[in-house]
């Protein structure tokens, strides 16, 4: 059965509370599992989460401070390991391959997974799968940071009335599909497009080009809101968004589900975070993020 969902393994921004673990995000697709911003103690949260090394099919780095990456050492180990058959690759900007470097042999392990290196240093596309396209665009924070965007392609929705009016039912249907058309019916006749679905990650940045690039047209975004909308100025020195920037930003991009996450331990409320996006205009599903929450995709429109 296949399931799309993402595993929110921890939301807290700089340092980890009592109740908000280091970063980390699991987006489940069907088969494959991508693994976003593993912040300390991202192993352990996984297993508190019923996730395990071998659901890993990618990792990606939005940028390299310690709580969105900090937990890369444990991961690639506990997947080499636990032996992984399959190919995981990790996504990161090049321009912290040092980092990447310090942290996949921070200690000494027996390497047995040819972990694939798939460095990011400009907007583009990363890697196409049959299950979708992964996307990378370059955010605004004092280090170099990027966001991705996960496409699925565009399929067809069979439309009953219409295969009924040109009497195909059974399996002419399947053959249909398969070869585009059958006794001069074309599926452009009896279907219509079904848009893929489409979600992004935005973690650390001001408001840019890169962050409404990323959210449009979104079915789940993942956001940042590091701070609270009266607090902008310390938003915009420190290279990060407010819970009203991000919720305008989703508005005006047309999301159907939001996710906000990455708050700062000063406010002991989350629940005002809800209240200023509602404020900022967003009238879509709202989700303000906590530690081994699982949020499904919305289904197609």
């Amino acid at each position: 059965m296949s399931v799309r969902e993402l595993v929110v393994l921890g939301t807290a921004s700089q340092v980890p509370t009592r109740h908000r673990n280091h970063n980390g995000y699991l987006l489940r697709w069907d088969g494959e599992g991508i693994l976003f911003d593993p912040g300390e103690g991202t192993q352990r949260q996984m297993l508190r989460a019923g996730a395990a090394a071998h659901d890993l099919n990618r990792i990606c780095v939005t940028h390299f401070h310690g709580d969105h990456s900090l937990g890369l050492a444990g991961v690639i180990q506990r997947i080499n390991l636990d032996r992984v058959p399959h190919q995981v690759t990790a996504h990161y900007p090049r321009s912290g391959q040092r980092f990447f470097d310090r942290l996949r042999y921070a200690t000494a392990y027996r390497e047995t997974v040819a972990l694939t290196e798939a460095p990011v240093d400009r907007d583009g596309t990363l890697a196409v799968t049959p299950a979708y396209t992964l996307e990378a665009r370059g955010l605004s924070h004092p280090v170099e940071s990027y966001g991705y965007r996960l496409v699925e392609p565009d399929g067809r929705r069979m439309l009953p009335e219409r295969l009924a009016a040109h009497g195909i039912a059974g399996p002419d249907i399947g053959r249909l599909q398969r070869a585009g058309v059958l006794g001069g019916v074309t599926l452009d006749d009896v279907s219509e497009v079904r848009r893929g679905q489409r979600f992004a990650f935005v973690m650390d940045t001001r408001l840019c080009d890169g962050v409404h690039a990323l959210a449009e047209g979104c079915d789940l975004l993942v956001i940042e809101s590091t701070f609270l909308d009266e607090d902008a100025g310390l938003a915009v020195e420190h290279g990060h968004l407010t819970a009203g920037q991000a919720a305008r930003a989703a508005r005006d991009a047309g999301v159907r589900h939001l996710v906000l996450t990455h708050f700062s331990q000063r406010y002991p409320d989350p629940a005002e975070f809800e209240r200023q996006a509602r404020a900022a205009g967003f009238e879509g599903e709202l989700t303000v993020a906590h530690d081994l929450l699982r949020v499904p995709v919305p289904k197609r429109r």
